[in-house]
């Protein structure tokens, strides 16, 4: 008759584990692309919005390049409020996309681990492990 070994436990009984199986790492990984690029998405709204309030030559290069990736991303929030002033226009409707990126990465992420992680072992393998 075999028994299942006992899984290592810390000094307070905590399970913790070598690595974590496959899943729990796949998921870790999907979280951190999507992380990256959400973050990336709301770091380029924020710095056009950065370039139009500082009144920076808009047929520079990098400020082209920038406000075409900002237009790329803004979900369709560009015109959401018309404001007489554009710098106000861009940082309130630019600004909301920004916060909406991150908030669209946060409830993705904390989707996916809800979906596809155990409850159990969501925690013991983001804790630390024995070597």
């Amino acid at each position: 008759m075999t028994t299942n070994p006992e899984p290592d436990r810390d000094q307070r009984g905590e399970v913790v584990s070598e690595r974590p199986p496959v899943r729990l790492g796949f998921v870790r990984v999907v979280n951190g692309v999507i992380s990256v690029v959400t973050g990336l998405f709301a770091v380029v709204l924020a710095l056009h919005i950065l370039l139009v309030v500082g009144e920076a030559n808009m047929r520079n290069d990098f400020a082209q390049f920038v406000t075409g990736w900002a237009e790329a991303v803004d979900l369709g929030l560009g015109t959401l409020f018309p404001a007489a002033n554009e710098k106000l226009e861009v940082a309130l409707n630019e600004g909301i996309a920004a916060l909406l990126w991150l908030v669209i990465g946060a409830a993705l992420t904390t989707l996916l681990a809800r979906i596809f992680v155990p409850e159990g072992e969501s925690r013991a393998w983001y804790r630390r492990t024995v070597r």
